[in-house]
């Protein structure tokens, strides 16, 4: 299955309702005093990682996520609704950065794990708390607070068992093909492969590991020449990397040591 990697959105939380001004107004009782509700609470933005999904391709078409309001304070001490939390679902190995400052504000790595992107405003106050023995007839209550929004990065870095690297036309989309159901175009040219393909492999027992087909390295890929960084951050989240050569190149060790040296260079360990 292809994979859309990148995605750029913008959540924000509900507001908080208002809190209410209201005095009691019933038959026999004189001098009725405060009854304003609270207002309720504004619905969260929440991320939630699962496991169901591998790619961020709903995100292509939605970029903006709004969560509910919560309802004004009422009279007669009535309380308004809380908003209900709006929850998105992301696959394992998002990682959230702020858009405009770049730094990382959360990675979803376990299944069911949540992010809270934009809290919900706070309800306001009703003005039954607000009255004194020497001021009962307040005229004022707490308004809500505001929500909260924010501009997103999302960065899928594939979390697969077995990372098939190797040069362009190595033969990676091929073996994915023979061993899964997954489709993967390919073709007798360069860099047929430009997003990650993910496969399953089954036993009969049910159980199985998940492959994926990394995109064509080539020298320099860590300083950005090729497909560069877009793609190298792929094979940082797999159990085991599969490093696949071309045995009818000229030199099929030299091809094993360009790739061994520019996932060295981009993660700083030995491959």
């Amino acid at each position: 299955m292809n994979i859309i990697d990148i995605a750029e959105i913008n959540v924000s939380s509900g507001s908080g309702g208002n809190g209410a001004v209201a005095f009691r107004r019933e038959k026999y009782v004189s001098n009725g005093g405060p009854s304003g509700g609270d207002g309720g609470r504004g619905g969260s933005v929440i991320l939630h990682a699962t496991r169901d999904l591998n790619t961020l391709l709903d995100f292509r078409h939605k970029r903006k996520f709004h969560a509910e309001n919560g309802e004004d304070g009422g009279n007669k001490r009535m309380y308004g609704r809380g908003a209900e939390d709006l929850v998105i679902r992301v696959p394992l190995g998002t990682l959230v950065r702020d858009k405009h400052t770049g730094r990382v504000l959360a990675d979803l790595t376990e299944h069911d794990q949540e992010w809270v992107a934009a809290k919900g405003g706070r309800g306001g106050k009703g003005n039954i708390h607000f009255a004194t023995s020497t001021y009962q007839a307040p005229r004022y209550a707490q308004p809500g607070e505001a929500g909260v929004v924010r501009d997103l990065i999302l960065e899928l870095k594939t979390i697969a068992d077995v990372g098939l690297v190797g040069l362009p036309n190595a033969g990676k989309s091929s073996l994915l093909a023979s061993i899964s159901a997954a489709r993967p175009k390919i073709a007798n040219y360069p860099f047929t492969t430009l997003t990650p393909n993910l496969g399953s492999v089954r036993f009969p027992s049910g159980d199985g590991f998940v492959v994926a087909d990394i995109p064509g390295l080539i020298e320099g890929a860590s300083e950005g020449v090729g497909l560069g960084h877009d793609f190298l951050r792929h094979i940082e989240r797999t159990r085991l990397l599969l490093h696949m050569v071309d045995a009818s190149d000229l030199d099929p060790l030299e091809n094993f040591r360009i790739i061994r040296e520019e996932r060295s260079r981009t993660n700083g360990a030995d491959a």
